[in-house]
């Protein structure tokens, strides 16, 4: 029977263009990937279908083209820039004699090289576990089911169920720790909280240039470098900002085309400071030919986090490479909502804090917030807040508070708190007793 091929670094890259991506720009990446992964390409082989072919997805003729170009080049590995099932990876290897490894296989090794944390491990050794537990129907020939007849019947359990046992195991052993990790992280986050430091997360395309200007604003010593996925683990330092307030950023994984959901999964905790902050620094390459379309495929994967609705500051990074003068860009309201600079060069450097500064100030709000009788745990939190200014109970039962307070606590109550109720302005129709509307 057929063992799994070793792994190999000369690698023979394949793009098929199936008129969704541009698969010329879908292949550069895809090479970047490899090369981040340490692989070598000695060959690239491309060609066009209108849809995957069920047993190979490449088809016939395009595996014997395949198989002949890896003997002239001396290929020992596939990369393919497509999500292949585990019957078509395992057919493939069949027909090639060398180890296949797919988009999603290809991320998950970059990640496995690139983690340091202990919670980074945890993460990408889950996200691999839940990738290879898909893989073991039709597996290797070492799980295969147990023969029938004579000298061939086995214990009453197959290799592959114990395979998958273990790995539900083991899976299982993963998801307990890191939902202690993620306690831990919750924990940091409501001190964070009642120090009433707005909390900035940096996210981007990976290689937008996220780590370079986390470190230019932090004074960290965060590793970065010309590559996909040069870091992986969050990193929080505290930063000051003009005007004298302060706030905590966050610098976290890069975000790629077609991400693999079991790394979005895996990574959640650490995600959660992209959902849990009160601004969004959205990085992205002003060089880069394709920065629209890599924006777009960032803006999706926050929408899945649930965390498209956090105000976001977008920052075009690069802008060396492009000869543009630095700037910042205003909405009609006068609200920054663009800052063009180069971390590399620390251009632009002044105008990204003036533009975190104006978007995290403690903007006050003040007015009327009416909350059922269900929602004493919301009252107590306004109380603990100290910003209620006055109450009264209607004749519905009803809680009626006059409230001032930051508008980024307003919103965070919104959103993490489960706060439904809308700001309602004073009005000497609606102002209870002892307050005053202005």
């Amino acid at each position: 029977m057929f063992d799994r091929p070793g792994g190999g670094e000369n690698a023979i890259l394949v793009q098929v263009d199936d008129g969704v991506v541009d698969a010329d720009e879908a292949l550069r990446e895809f090479e970047a990937l490899a090369g981040s992964a340490g692989a070598v390409v000695v060959a690239r082989q491309t060609g066009r279908r209108r849809r995957p072919d069920p047993r190979t997805y490449l088809g016939g003729g395009k595996v014997d083209e395949l198989r002949e170009a890896m003997q002239a080049h001396g290929a020992d590995l596939v990369l393919i820039n497509h999500a292949l099932s585990p019957v078509q990876e395992r057919n493939l290897e069949h027909a090639l004699q060398c180890r296949v490894l797919d988009r999603t296989g290809l991320i998950l090794d970059i990640f496995a090289q690139r983690a340091r944390s202990h919670e980074g491990k945890l993460q990408v050794e889950l996200a691999q576990l839940r990738h290879l537990a898909s893989r073991l129907v039709r597996g290797w020939s070492h799980l295969e089911r147990q023969k029938g007849g004579i000298g061939l019947r086995g214990p009453g359990e197959t290799q592959l169920e114990l395979d998958r046992r273990m790995l539900g195991t083991r899976i299982r052993q993963l998801e307990k720790r890191l939902a202690r990790v993620r306690q831990q992280r919750d924990q940091g986050r409501k001190a964070r909280r009642q120090q009433d430091l707005p909390a900035v997360s940096l996210v981007g395309y990976t290689n937008a240039g996220k780590s370079t200007l986390f470190n230019r604003v932090a004074a960290s010593g965060v590793y970065a470098a010309d590559q996909l996925f040069a870091t992986l683990d969050t990193t929080l330092r505290r930063i000051e900002l003009p005007g004298g307030e302060a706030a905590v950023i966050a610098d976290t994984v890069g975000f790629i085309r077609d991400l693999p959901p079991q790394l979005v999964a895996a990574f959640r905790s650490t995600l959660e400071e992209v959902v849990e902050a009160e601004l969004l620094v959205h990085i992205i390459d002003a060089a880069d030919p394709i920065r629209e379309e890599n924006a777009r495929e960032v803006e999706a994967v926050l929408e899945a986090l649930g965390a498209d609705e956090v105000p976001q500051l977008r920052v075009y990074n690069k802008i060396d490479a492009r000869g543009v003068a630095p700037r910042i860009d205003r909405d009609d309201d006068g609200r920054p909502v663009a800052v063009w600079l180069s971390a590399a060069t620390g251009a632009g450097l002044d105008l990204f804090h003036a533009a975190i500064a104006e978007r995290v100030s403690a903007e006050q709000a003040r007015g009327l917030i009416r909350l059922s009788p269900a929602e004493g745990r919301l009252r107590a939190r306004f109380y603990a807040l100290g910003d209620v200014l006055d109450e009264r109970i209607t004749e519905q039962g009803a809680i009626e508070l006059v409230v001032e307070l930051p508008a980024r606590a307003l919103a965070r109550l919104h959103r993490h708190e489960g706060l439904t109720a809308e700001l309602i302005p004073l009005t000497d129709a609606n102002l209870p007793a002892g307050a005053v509307a202005h």
